[in-house]
């Protein structure tokens, strides 16, 4: 799943699809509506790739939200993010208990969800490449070809 494309127009409802670059800024598309609409350089763009969680250790990309989101849901639709409040915090602190109860608002909640929801609708959320990437840790003969080769530098020094 490419986030990179994927964007957040501060001012503008909804998530945007971008289509190309143009002198001045973006050309967009809107999940809500399919409209194109130019996004300029001088408004605030954020990639969903750039953006991250609030955790009590190091932040959590919002794809990895997204993925434990998705475990969390079996696949399928979050909570609403009208849901009341009290909910909502619920919820997420299911799905990240590690997360900054201080830092990450209601307002920040919600826009997740509405997000993944969103990109679950547009069927944009596949997890299964990273799984097939994933190579396993303890692979044998990989890191020995590299220490034996290491060792045999050290020793002709």
């Amino acid at each position: 799943m490419d986030l990179s494309k994927i964007l957040s127009i501060s001012g503008n409802p909804g998530l945007y699809k971008m289509i190309a670059k143009s002198k001045n800024g973006l050309i967009v598309e809107s999940f809500i509506d399919g409209k194109r609409i130019s996004a300029f350089s001088q408004e605030k763009i954020s990639s969903l790739e750039e953006i991250s969680i609030f955790t009590e250790g190091e932040d959590l990309s919002l794809k990895e939200v997204f993925k434990k989101i998705f475990e969390k849901t079996e696949g399928k639709e979050a909570i609403d993010a009208k849901s009341p409040n009290n909910k909502l915090k619920e919820f997420f602190e299911e799905v990240v208990p590690e997360y900054d109860k201080e830092r990450v608002y209601v307002s920040d909640i919600k826009k997740v969800l509405k997000w993944y929801n969103t990109l679950l609708e547009k069927e944009l959320l596949d997890f299964s490449e990273e799984e097939e990437n994933k190579e396993p840790e303890d692979k044998p003969g990989k890191d020995k070809e590299k220490d034996v080769e290491k060792k045999k530098n050290e020793e002709s020094k």
